[in-house]
């Protein structure tokens, strides 16, 4: 996600905060989302995806995922959108901590720079499953 930033380097993107929510709220907005483009082999008809568009306070569209210099690689990632009710509960009861990481992403950004393998000070991504009831 850094790359979205510029790491910590874009005009009024210059602290960049980690923030943990509910993996229960997680698992809310991955299950309720709706797909932010229409493709004809969802599904459902153009109108009735429009109508849950419209009445959706979750989107998700599927970027491709990035690595530290920027290039795309073979995976997507899924930005979420809140809106609505889902920004009320996102604020009021999901978040358990705020971080500010902008230093840290400094200096990985610097040693990047400099060509340094930054991989091993990363967080270690792996296969998220959304848990159901």
């Amino acid at each position: 996600m850094m790359y979205r930033c510029g790491w910590g380097t874009k005009e009024n993107q210059e602290r960049v905060l980690a923030i943990d929510i509910r993996r229960d709220a997680f698992d809310y907005l991955v299950q309720n989302a709706v797909i932010s483009s229409y493709r004809e082999d969802m599904g459902i008809s153009f109108s009735e995806w429009k109508e849950q568009i419209k009445q959706s306070a979750i989107r998700c569209q599927w970027d491709p995922e990035r690595d530290v210099h920027g290039n795309p690689l073979d995976y997507r990632s899924m930005p979420l959108g809140l809106r609505g009710e889902a920004v009320k509960k996102y604020v009021k009861d999901w978040i358990v901590t705020i971080t500010d990481i902008t230093d840290y992403v400094n200096e990985l950004n610097a040693k990047k720079r400099l060509g340094e393998d930054i991989s091993p000070l990363l967080p270690k991504e792996q296969v998220y499953t959304v848990l159901t009831k």
